[in-house]
């Protein structure tokens, strides 16, 4: 990597502007591979970004809290009068640039080196690089994947493992997207006037000031996937930061392109305010089923009529999930952009045919439900899923690059049924309990010891899965959900629950494995996050603090 940088292996920082002034602080040492990403003007880049546009930051997050009030007190979310000339007027956003024209698989993952070669390598027309949902944020994963991504833009990303193979990229590889993290998270590493700054800041500011120009000299550009927001206000401080960091680094405005996932509730009532807000910068929306999923459990989670049913009952074609996918399809093509499908989580079976066989049968369903509706591309999380997504999308689009010019003037879709939150033969039951405190205590162990995207059961797990089963352990026992065998779901149900699980786990992986996996403190954070009396508003705030660097790899 020739770009220089400054050596703080050994070494705090604190850095001054020539009147003297800290400009930022580094609270821990830059790791070795990530110093020539970490430069000092990169940094300070970042720096400059937190103090123009934090305090909106800050300001937008209260507003959630004061929509959350709003939502307890029996206030159902509408679509705006304020905006219903956004929503009436002929107005599209700006066309996608040639490389992000055909979306029709994209493959998704974090920034871990020998994953983004698999990922880029893949045959999808993108990869989104991942530094949110499937990261977890040590100091050392959120640095060193600055560096792969600085190395994957100049296509210099190479690895040879511990058995001596090599990983190279191919000649021809995905347009690479990225994706920071939530406005609401920050980065405790880099302080800024006595602060930590906003973790998408710092996301963004790096990979956009070391990358940019070269995007731009090689063809292509800085494409970026903008995650968790709630409003349309939100979308248009991104476009404010869009806006101000072209300027600052002269680059011509506009080149800058994101997609926004629709992954919460609030923000399905404005998908129109969201891409007019970003309609320079906008190539579409993403339909973020997961989050999305957890969105809905989360805002509502006090209305004892919106219990929801054992996550496994709860599909894409459910009412209020059929909902928001047409509406955004609808809403995408009417103005130009991109309607981007959820992700499929599975992972192939190297040992199991008959696990494969019903899996691919069930991706397959999903992506032709997701063709057929009009979407013009999806997600899968592992290269082995590429070409039956791929397949599928050839089999709707032929030789065109989309079917954005399919508009769904069929589609009418009101508040009502987005809140339709009826899931016709949905039950809670003691195996759906069970299989939420497992699967969480698994995904947080993996977390807290540096992985933020866990293979458990053949699905790749991230934070959003996660977020759907401690939520739902949450609302069932705030609202003593029956079971189907007559039992009530209490708080210590669940803990006597989890007790059996976390044994479990322990004779399977053993003692060594399980005092260093970290499961026992997992399942405590557990505890915190989905029992507590008051509702964690992400699980990820809690376990940020949990984080050590010795569990760093």
């Amino acid at each position: 990597m020739p770009l220089p940088g400054p050596d703080a292996r050994d070494m705090l920082s604190f850095h001054t502007g020539k009147d003297g002034s800290v400009v930022y602080e580094l609270t821990a040492a830059i790791p070795t591979q990530a110093q020539p990403v970490m430069s000092d003007a990169a940094l300070t880049f970042v720096a400059e970004l937190h103090r123009r546009f934090d305090a909106t930051r800050r300001s937008l997050l209260a507003a959630r809290t004061i929509r959350q009030d709003a939502l307890d007190a029996g206030t159902l979310p509408v679509f705006l009068s304020e905006t219903a000339r956004v929503r009436s007027d002929t107005w599209t956003v700006s066309p996608p640039p040639h490389d992000l024209a055909d979306r029709r698989c994209e493959i998704t993952g974090p920034c871990d080196r020998k994953m983004m070669i698999n990922a880029l390598n893949s045959g999808a027309r993108v990869f989104m690089a991942d530094l949110e949902d499937s990261m977890s944020p040590t100091w050392e994963n959120v640095t060193v994947a600055q560096a792969n991504l600085y190395d994957a833009v100049r296509r210099d990303l190479e690895l040879t493992d511990h058995r001596g193979k090599h990983y190279t990229l191919d000649e021809t590889v995905a347009t690479l997207m990225v994706r920071p993290r939530g406005w609401h998270l920050t980065e405790r590493h880099m302080m800024v006037d006595g602060a930590p700054v906003s973790a998408s800041l710092f996301d963004f500011g790096l990979t956009f000031f070391n990358n940019a120009a070269h995007l731009i000299e090689t063809g292509s550009g800085p494409y970026f996937y903008l995650p968790k927001l709630e409003s349309h206000r939100e979308a248009r401080l991104w476009n404010d930061v869009f806006i101000f960091a072209q300027d600052e680094l002269g680059i011509a405005q506009g080149t800058i392109k994101a997609t926004v996932l629709i992954e919460t509730v609030l923000a399905a009532f404005e998908m129109d305010e969201i891409l007019y807000e970003l309609r320079e910068h906008s190539v579409g929306l993403n339909a973020g089923r997961w989050d999305y999923i957890f969105s809905a459990i989360k805002k509502f989670r006090n209305r004892p009529d919106s219990v929801f049913p054992d996550r496994g009952d709860i599909g894409m074609t459910v009412p209020f999930m059929h909902a928001y996918t047409e509406l955004l399809i609808a809403t995408c093509h009417r103005r130009g952009a991109h309607a981007m499908g959820g992700m499929s989580a599975f992972i192939p079976s190297r040992r199991d045919e008959e696990i494969n066989t019903r899996a691919f049968a069930k991706v397959r369903e999903d992506k032709e439900r997701e063709a057929t509706a009009g979407h013009d591309g999806t997600w899968v999380a592992h290269p082995d899923l590429v070409g039956i997504a791929t397949e599928i999308f050839d089999s709707v689009l032929g030789s065109r690059p989309n079917q954005i010019d399919r508009q769904r003037d069929d589609v009418h879709v009101t508040p009502d049924d987005l809140l339709n939150f009826e899931v016709p033969g949905g039950v809670v039951t003691e195996r759906g309990v069970r299989m939420n405190v497992d699967v969480a205590i698994r995904y947080l162990a993996s977390w807290l010891t540096g992985n933020g995207a866990a293979a458990i059961y053949n699905l790749m797990e991230d934070a959003a899965t996660a977020e759907i089963s401690r939520s739902q352990l949450w609302q069932w026992a705030k609202h003593r959900a029956t079971l189907t065998d007559g039992r009530t779901v209490t708080r210590d149900l669940v803990r006597s629950l989890a007790d059996e699980e976390l044994e479990n786990i322990r004779a399977e992986v053993g003692d060594d494995m399980f005092a260093s996996g970290r499961f026992a403190q997992a399942a405590q954070l557990l505890d915190t996050v989905a029992l507590a009396q008051e509702f964690p508003e992400f699980l990820t705030l809690p376990a940020y603090e949990l984080l050590d660097s010795e569990y760093v790899h």
